[in-house]
């Protein structure tokens, strides 16, 4: 034992190294640590990834819905979270197909045994088994565009309560916009108050878990479009986590 050192302390250093081992061995941490991600690592920094996942608590075996996934960021580290056993949707709705026309080509072709990618035939969200998960990224504050409003909302939180197991878990990452502002720069700054947020969701039937706040940003006044070069890639972004009892 080195000079001054306690048993007690001995015995923290030998309980601490097993436990840091550990996290480091966890399916998130494979997933992210998967030389398949070499074209994606650079970002995962950026994005916090490892923290977000695991607050959502996304574990193998899990279905996962990842609705509108773009270039399919996250459904490819939910595929090696979940594994064999879990099944990954990654799902473009039926109104907006256009923006699946150059991302899903590429993501059915790296040939996920654990994931379907398709545009669905409905414009509302749908699966064909229940969900774990159900998951949306800087997604949400485009449903009330066009003119839907707070209607669209509500049926979109409706469709995603219809598809969940009992206890499964809806997480909603957006831009922030100012407290106040509700739904008036959605179409324009592309961003939404998080307030509003929570009450469409909780209206729905689901319970408010948590917030993580890595992804928060107090330097961003929520005054710029999120593509405007000065705040784009570090925008205020809240993470919301939502269950359904």
């Amino acid at each position: 034992m080195k000079p001054g050192w306690t048993m007690a302390a001995a015995m923290m250093v030998l309980v601490a190294a097993p436990l840091a081992a550990q996290q480091a061995e966890s399916p998130v941490a494979r997933a992210l640590a998967d030389p398949a991600r070499a074209d994606q690592q650079g970002d995962d920094a950026r994005r916090q990834a490892a923290a977000v996942l695991q607050f959502a608590g996304v574990k193998p075996g899990d279905v996962v819905v990842d609705y509108l996934p773009g270039s399919g960021y996250w459904t490819r580290i939910f595929s090696g979270v979940v594994g064999a056993k879990g099944h990954v949707y990654a799902y473009w709705p039926a109104a907006g197909a256009k923006y699946a026309a150059k991302s899903l080509p590429a993501l059915q072709g790296r040939g996920l045994a654990n994931v379907t990618a398709e545009v669905q035939s409905v414009d509302l969200p749908a699966a064909p088994v229940p969900v774990d998960l159900f998951w949306t990224a800087q997604n949400y504050h485009d449903i009330p565009n066009g003119g839907g409003g707070e209607p669209a909302l509500r049926s979109f939180d409706a469709a995603v309560f219809k598809l969940l197991k009992k206890g499964g878990t809806y997480i909603v990452i957006d831009h922030a916009d100012a407290p106040g502002t509700e739904l008036s720069h959605t179409a324009t700054t592309h961003r939404i108050d998080p307030a509003a947020v929570r009450r469409q969701v909780e209206a729905a039937g689901f319970r408010f878990v948590g917030e993580s706040k890595v992804l928060r940003n107090p330097s961003d006044d929520h005054s710029k479009n999120v593509f405007d070069p000065a705040i784009r890639g570090r925008t205020d972004q809240f993470v919301f986590k939502f269950r359904k009892p």
